[in-house]
């Protein structure tokens, strides 16, 4: 996503809180929270099992608060997909990576029904599904998040209303 002003930045920081610090690397199962940086890598928590490990600079790491997902008109943050899924979730309680890419599609086209179905593949379903499920299992998004989002969300509003 293209930061043009400061506004947009203000904007992307707030609405990401939380997912802040929260990494996938590839070639690892799970996400991880960055603990601390040593001189070569970071040093990363599995939210899985706990476990702290390096993750090197030669790891492809990706921040799930930079992440967006390709929709028909533009780009949308991640945050936005998953509070959209956890307010939706009642209808998926089941879903996993594993299940079939018919399940998984319709899943995400109720989420985000304007996702770019040429751009986001079955595979990416299946990683934000995966993602869902370590963030809902970590206790990282849950109600409090979706509410604290929400009020993040009406304030930057306010803010760009008033000038």
């Amino acid at each position: 996503m293209y930061l043009i002003t400061n506004c947009i930045f203000v904007e992307l920081i707030f609405m990401t809180m939380f997912l802040e610090g929260i990494l996938a690397i590839t070639g690892k199962p799970g996400l991880y929270k960055k603990v601390s940086q040593a001189k070569n890598s970071l040093i990363v928590e599995s939210l899985e099992t706990g476990q702290k490990l390096p993750a090197f600079s030669a790891s492809k790491l990706s921040s799930l608060q930079d992440v967006a997902i390709y929709t028909d008109e533009t780009e949308v943050p991640l945050a936005d997909v998953l509070i959209s899924a956890f307010e939706k979730n009642e209808n998926y309680q089941n879903l996993t990576h594993k299940s079939s890419s018919e399940d998984l599609k319709n899943w995400f086209a109720d989420i985000l029904p304007n996702y770019d179905r040429d751009r986001v593949y079955v595979s990416d379903i299946k990683k934000i599904a995966n993602w869902f499920n370590a963030l809902i299992k970590a206790e990282l998004l849950n109600t409090e998040a979706v509410e604290s989002y929400r009020r993040e969300l009406e304030e930057i509003e306010k803010q760009e209303n008033e000038e």
